[in-house]
């Protein structure tokens, strides 16, 4: 893994200026972008990786991404889908799965899926064998009548977390191809919370049951 980096402007949320002094005793390192350390980094990206080059940032996220995926499935509004891969980048989620169409809203991505690899199947059927393929179970996150609170339920370390839209779900064929179907306990009077809100959640839930701090 490449050493941390300690950029020596000042460091904001909106990002850093160009690095100090001549361009002739700026770091030389690999992993440095020249037209960053010359412009300025204003990317959504940890401090870490201020002025990196993309190529770097998703080179040394591979070397400590966690083996969970995660899946989105029969979304007709996919504005969400965008946030999930966000949180997933967020959580160092290995891959995320699109399940049908292949173009999808990418602004709640904020470009975070540039550094998280995605893959798309074109259905369920390709999907579950796929995951069959991989020796990979799946597990379907819906509040469907015979669900097991998440907060109760091993996850398997190795695992796929698969969501569905808000009000349709699921379709019967992604809960058919699940090994187990999980729900988030709720206590107040709505019938769900927002489908990306519940996928950051069940992704920490897992990041809380595999991960030492």
């Amino acid at each position: 893994m490449l050493e941390p980096l300690n950029p020596s402007p000042e460091q904001t949320t909106y990002g850093v200026g160009p690095w100090p002094g001549d361009e002739a005793e700026w770091p030389t390192d690999l992993w440095f972008d020249r037209d960053l350390l010359r412009a300025g980094d204003t990317r959504n990206v940890i401090d870490r990786y201020r002025y990196w080059t993309m190529e770097a940032i998703v080179k040394d996220i591979d070397d400590h991404r966690h083996p969970f995926h995660v899946a989105i499935e029969n979304w007709q509004h996919d504005m969400n889908i965008g946030s999930i891969v966000r949180s997933a980048n967020a959580f160092a989620a290995d891959t995320v799965h699109i399940i049908g169409r292949r173009r999808w809203n990418k602004r709640g991505a904020m470009v975070t899926d540039r550094y998280q690899h995605v893959m798309n199947h074109p259905d369920i059927e390709s999907f579950a064998r796929w995951a069959d393929e991989q020796r990979i179970p799946v597990l379907a996150i819906d509040n469907v009548g015979g669900s097991v609170p998440i907060e109760t339920f091993a996850l398997p370390e190795r695992c796929v977390l698969l969501f569905g839209q808000e009000g349709p779900g699921l379709s019967p064929e992604a809960i058919a191809a699940s090994e187990a179907v999980l729900e988030i306990v709720q206590f107040g009077s709505t019938r769900s919370i927002n489908a990306s809100a519940a996928a950051a959640v069940v992704m920490h839930s897992w990041v809380l049951q595999h991960v030492r701090f």
